[in-house]
């Protein structure tokens, strides 16, 4: 979610804007990619005002990175309020949200910003590969933005700046987990990798059941690479135990156990213990503040 307070972001912007000017270059075909690369994929985190610096202190104990300053400022396009910190990890960026006031609809619903090269032509492209436009594009100081809605029902923000910034390379780039229902799955997978223009990496039909708090059964799984970033396609139906369906990304460290320990000592909850399948590791905590995310590794061999 972008800032639509220039003064407030000042500082930010001064240490990350890579002082380029983002042409939006229509000549490359009907759909060019509009992708710009999985750093700014950023998770959009909404925190009650008292939690956020809690929960960006905890992020940077568990994963390491940097953040921004607080900035009380307006991201919508109707008049609100919130505070606001940017989170930089080596697995991830994040932005995160406490608002003051309440929160306008359909802001909240969005799972991730991803940005892209052209507005226009996202847009365009998320409309031809079956995407609804739920926020229609609007300006703020820093570019534009707008919100998408995907079959299957996931909400994505996409954001422009007439600017580039300038983010680090991840270490480890994290996956988006999609829960999506059999009669809308394909039609998801089609859409995004149509907009995206990546490509299905694996489509498993059995996957373990375990993944998804079900561990005597097995459940379809798709995964998807592309320049935004990573998504797992978890196709359910949706009778899920808590607290799956609720975590909304999925972070690779080098070693669970370390990482895990981390997050506890810095305030998370286990709600998944460590468990093993498909060559990963894998646990699911909840970060002060209520957001639930999983983590994994690789398996040791």
């Amino acid at each position: 979610m972008r800032v639509i307070n220039a003064l407030a972001l000042a500082t930010l912007l001064l240490a990350t804007a890579g002082g380029t000017s983002m042409a939006q270059d229509k000549s490359a075909g009907a759909t060019p990619s509009v992708a710009v690369g999985a750093q700014y994929d950023t998770a959009h985190v909404y925190v009650a005002p008292g939690d956020l610096e809690r929960f960006s202190d905890s992020l940077i104990a568990t994963f390491g990175g940097t953040k921004s300053q607080q900035a009380a400022v307006t991201v919508t396009p109707t008049p609100s309020k919130t505070m606001w910190q940017a989170v930089f990890t080596p697995v991830g960026t994040f932005s995160v949200f406490g608002f003051t006031t309440p929160i306008p609809y359909p802001f909240g619903v969005e799972r991730t910003g991803y940005l892209v090269t052209d507005m226009d032509t996202a847009i365009q492209s998320a409309n031809a590969n079956g995407a609804d436009v739920v926020v229609a594009p609007f300006n703020d100081p820093l570019g534009r933005d707008a919100i998408v809605q995907w079959p299957g029902g996931l909400y994505m923000q996409l954001y422009w700046h007439t600017t580039a910034p300038n983010y680090a390379k991840l270490d480890k780039i994290p996956e988006n987990r999609v829960y999506v229902s059999p009669g809308r799955a394909d039609a998801f997978v089609r859409a995004f990798v149509g907009f995206s223009q990546g490509k299905v990496v694996s489509d498993d039909r059995n996957a373990p059941g375990i993944e998804v708090g079900r561990p005597k059964d097995t459940y379809r799984r798709v995964r998807i690479d592309s320049t935004f970033g990573k998504i797992a396609v978890l196709v359910t139906d949706g009778q899920l135990p808590y607290p799956y369906g609720r975590e909304m990304s999925g972070y690779e460290v080098a070693n669970l156990a370390d990482t895990v320990s981390k997050a506890k000592a810095a305030g998370a909850t286990v709600l998944v213990d460590p468990y093993t399948a498909d060559g990963r590791q894998a646990a699911i905590i909840s970060f002060p503040g209520g957001y639930i995310a999983e983590i994994h590794s690789a398996a040791s061999r």
